[in-house]
């Protein structure tokens, strides 16, 4: 029965991942290279925690118990020894993930199930590089992960039917809902959600109309609660030209090439909330969007 777990990485996902695991009665063991983002992690949760308490989600004296349950390391090896599951959500860069799978493999005992929240990267090219293919697996979460519900469990070409049941029935004890997808560039999620989101890149690239034009269109007459730009800058606009670049590699179809607009505010490093600027400037009431000067029509 898994009780203990270990979230590698403590960015906004792992963050949201350890919060949300913590929450429903797990030993959480946190990992990251530094202390410093390990101590703004466990600020975060604390304040996400406020929230649900104020929303009525979480009663006051829950609080102190979710976040006894979550301990912080900077020593992967102390973390993993006594773990029965762990779930990395590392930097979306595929050798960074390789690299790790391959030491978690050489750590952990052999019966704990590794699983990735990448979003697009081959299970079972992670899964090559350890002794225990049958017990890797990916759980995407989607962001923020306190509050949605969705969680795609993707199979790796050797995924065991017993390691993916058991997945399933982890994301349900956390009141998600799991979705069983193959092992194909992107997923469901992603394969779907970054070409509309590339598209409207293009759109306003080419000058067929302005970013919040655009994002009142998919708003009001697709019902998205968010727009597409917007809602890649809250993804992140790195994270979003990295899953591209693995679709169009993935399939070597150009359709998924990146748009160069894209390329650019990258490079730029206006990658959205994170940075404070994207196709919106959140410098100022991120509540009161306004378009960052550079892309205003």
């Amino acid at each position: 029965m898994i009780q203990h777990i270990t979230v590698i990485g403590s960015g906004t996902m792992g963050n949201g991942i350890a919060h949300t695991f913590a929450q429903y009665g797990f030993h959480v063991s946190l990992v990251d290279l530094h202390e410093k983002a390990l101590s703004n992690a466990l600020t975060t949760i604390e304040k996400n925690l406020d929230r649900q308490i104020q929303k009525s989600i979480l009663i006051a004296e829950e609080k102190t118990a979710i976040l006894s349950r979550i301990k912080t390391f900077t020593r992967l090896e102390e973390a993993v020894v006594h773990t029965h599951f762990v779930i990395e959500a590392a930097t979306e860069q595929t050798p960074i993930k390789l690299d790790l799978f391959q030491t978690l493999d050489q750590l952990c005992p052999p019966e704990t199930i590794l699983a990735s929240n990448t979003s697009s990267i081959s299970i079972t090219k992670l899964a090559a590089v350890t002794n225990r293919p049958d017990k890797v697996i990916g759980m995407h979460f989607m962001n923020p992960v306190p509050v949605m519900k969705l969680v795609e469990v993707i199979r790796g070409y050797a995924s065991s039917d017993e390691v993916t049941d058991t997945v399933m029935a982890l994301a349900r004890q956390l009141e998600k809902i799991p979705v069983a997808v193959q092992d194909y560039p992107g997923f469901i999620a992603n394969r779907i959600l970054m070409p509309m989101i590339n598209e409207a890149i293009y759109s306003l690239y080419e000058g067929v109309a302005g970013i919040h034009e655009i994002d009142t269109v998919m708003k009001l007459g697709m019902s998205h609660p968010m727009g597409p730009l917007q809602l890649a800058d809250f993804i992140g606009l790195d994270v979003c030209l990295a899953i591209l670049k693995v679709l169009q590699e993935g399939f070597g179809n150009p359709k998924y090439a990146p748009c160069p607009l894209l390329v650019n505010m990258v490079a730029a490093k206006q990658l959205g909330i994170k940075t404070e600027i994207g196709f919106y400037d959140y410098r100022k009431d991120p509540k009161d969007l306004i378009v960052a000067p550079r892309f205003t029509t």
